[in-house]
Formats: structure tokens, C-alpha cells, sequence
């Protein structure tokens, strides 16, 4: 969840380690009718609470009880929290870049008795090496450029199970009716958008195979990323498709406590 806008603040988020004094708060929001407790702090994504895209991204995070599931960038963890209650039987890893945000996503899932949920800290897919999911849900550093998030959504498809599903959240500043268009275009998957809320879309891509325009496959998708160019090319001959959106449960309760 590290992302955010382009002001030398929103720039630590990505660093791995934040050079923002901390400022401690503690919140709570509503998920499936449990209130969840976490903490939250300068220099990570949302720090002052749940934002509108990774609520609505939670509000359609459906999963059986067994899922694997990755939180990719998980920010103080909101996702991986609601992911752990959600399939209690499954397995859920955190990951971040930024320190800071792995240990508030720890202390995080302490704080919701989660026993199934574990933290790793690196970029990108380093943290996982060659395991795999059946839900990745990311909502990526968009403002942080599109080679960035194409290389992340080229290295997907080798972490995702038979079957597996990408959740993934953005809004139109941040180019996401692009990002569909492209799924669309260079995954052989069903691109569906589960939602839509606050200028914000849920995108659920389903592998089934990966393919490059060319045929060649993953390794030809990531020969592409390589290519600048490239990466800005509106794909041609496929359209976004969309789905019947989804209402959810989700609410942000605000500050309860704040502490220095």
C-alpha cells in the first residue's frame, strides 16, 4: 500500500527507511461487522487513515477460507488484516520496501490476533522469491511512474496459483482505465472491475495464461518492460471490460486515540 502523491513526503513511502518524525495514531475500522484496531504513523502510506481505494478494495476482497493471499506493498497493513480474518484456514504475506510500514503491519496483526498472517520487507515480488498465491491484491505506487507498475504487473502472473485472481485498485489520475486496457491486452485472462467508488475501480484479472502480443509469453512481456517506450503505448483492439460492481462492509471509524 506505499504509494501515494508526488510531494517529497509522499516521496518516503518508498524509501526504506522514512526519515518523517513518528506521529502515532490509533484507528479502527468496520470490516464484516468486527471492528479491526491498528496503528498507523508518519512516513508510511495513509497515515492518517483508511484511504477511499484501499477501503473499496477491502469492501471487495472476497476469499475462501483456505485462499493464499498476498498483500503486495501492504502499507501499516490494512489489507493483509482484513485478508488474515477473512480466510482463516489460508495463509496471507505482507510485504513492503519501507520498514516502518512492515513493523506497524506487524504490530498490526498482533493487535487483530491474527496467527496466520506473516511480514517480510524488500521490493517488489523479492520478499515471496518463487511462491505462489491464489490473490495478490495490490493497490501500487502509481505516482511513482507506469515502468514501475508494468514490471509489477508483468511478474505477477508467475506468483499467481492455477486459478489465481489480481485484485487491483486505482483511480483515474492514476491511469487505471490504462492499466485495464493493458490486462486485457497482454494477459489471455477475464479482466472484470468489481467495483467503483469515490473515482476509484476495482480490477479483478484472472489468469488462465499470459501471453505477449507477440505469442511469446511471460519472458517476452518482461523483454517488453525494458522498453520505455513501450510501456506507454495504449494498447490497441481491446477495450476495458467491465462487470457488475459490488457493494461492501467497510467503514473508517476515524481516530479514537492519538499518542506523540
Amino acid at each position: 500500500m506505499t504509494r501515494g502523491g508526488g510531494s517529497p513526503e509522499a516521496e518516503q513511502y518508498f524509501a526504506e527507511r522514512p526519515h518523517a518524525r513518528p506521529n502515532r495514531r490509533e484507528l479502527r475500522f468496520l470490516y464484516r461487522g468486527e471492528l479491526l484496531r491498528v496503528v498507523v504513523d508518519s512516513g508510511v502510506f495513509a497515515s492518517h487513515g483508511l484511504d477511499p481505494g484501499t477501503a473499496l478494495l477491502i469492501e471487495n476482497l472476497s476469499l475462501r477460507p483456505t485462499d493464499r493471499v498476498l498483500d503486495l506493498g501492504c502499507g501499516w497493513g490494512a489489507v493483509g488484516v482484513a485478508a488474515a480474518r477473512s480466510a482463516p484456514r489460508g495463509q496471507v504475506v505482507l510485504t513492503d520496501v519501507n520498514r516502518r510500514a512492515a513493523r506497524l503491519a506487524e504490530e498490526n496483526l498482533a493487535r487483530n490476533g491474527t496467527s496466520n498472517a506473516s511480514v517480510r520487507v524488500g521490493p517488489s515480488f523479492e520478499p515471496v522469491g518463487d511462491a505462489t498465491f491464489d490473490v495478490i491484491a495490490a493497490n501500487p505506487p502509481y505516482h511513482a511512474g507506469r515502468e514501475l507498475v508494468l514490471r509489477l504487473l508483468v511478474e505477477t502472473p508467475a506468483h499467481l496459483a492455477p486459478g489465481g485472481r489480481l485484485l487491483l485498485v486505482g483511480k483515474g489520475s492514476h491511469g487505471i482505465r490504462f492499466y485495464q486496457e493493458w490486462l486485457a491486452t497482454h494477459w489471455a485472462a477475464d479482466v472484470r472491475v468489481l467495483a467503483r467508488g469515490s473515482g476509484y475501480r476495482v480490477l479483478e484479472a484472472s489468469v488462465a495464461s499470459v501471453r505477449a502480443p507477440d505469442g511469446s509469453g511471460p519472458s517476452g512481456l518482461a523483454e517488453g518492460v525494458k522498453n520505455r517506450r513501450s510501456l506507454g503505448r495504449r494498447p490497441r483492439g481491446s477495450g476495458p471490460a467491465t462487470g457488475p460492481a459490488r457493494t461492501g462492509r467497510v467503514r473508517d471509524q476515524g481516530t479514537v486515540n492519538a499518542t506523540g
